[in-house]
C-alpha cells in the first residue's frame, strides 16, 4: 500500500488538500514556491490563482466535510491546463510549464506502477 502525504492549499480563506505520493510532495511543494515567485512575473491578462502551499502532513482526518481533497494527478492536470492557457508574450512560460509536466509525468508513471501491482 502507498503511502501518501497531504500538501495543505491555501487561497484566501478556503483551505483545501492535494493528496500526494510521500515521494512526490516534497516536489509539490516546492513547485508551488517557484510558481509563485514567478507568477508575479508575468505579463498576460489572464493569470491563474495560485494557492499557497502552507503545510505537509502525514495523515487527514477531516470533520468538515466541504474542504476538499483532490488527487495530485487531478491537481497538477488542472495547474497544466491554466498554466498552458496563458497567453503570455514577455515572459518564457516554457521553464514553468515544463517543471509541471515534468512532475505530472512522473505522477502518471508512479500511477501505473502502482496500479500494475
Amino acid at each position: 500500500m502507498a503511502i501518501m502525504r497531504y500538501i495543505v492549499m491555501k487561497h484566501g480563506q478556503e483551505v483545501s488538500f492535494v493528496e500526494m505520493p510521500a515521494s512526490h510532495a516534497y516536489q509539490l511543494s516546492a513547485l508551488n514556491l517557484r510558481l509563485h515567485k514567478e507568477i508575479d512575473k508575468l505579463t498576460a491578462s489572464r493569470v491563474p490563482a495560485l494557492p499557497y502551499a502552507i503545510a505537509e502532513c502525514a495523515d487527514v482526518e477531516l470533520h468538515d466535510k466541504s474542504i476538499a481533497v483532490h488527487s495530485g494527478l487531478d491537481y497538477l492536470n488542472l495547474l497544466e491546463r491554466d498554466f498552458a492557457s496563458i497567453e503570455e508574450k514577455s515572459y518564457p512560460l516554457v521553464s514553468l510549464l515544463t517543471e509541471i509536466r515534468a512532475l505530472q509525468a512522473q505522477l502518471e508513471q508512479w500511477y501505473e506502477e502502482e496500479y500494475e501491482q
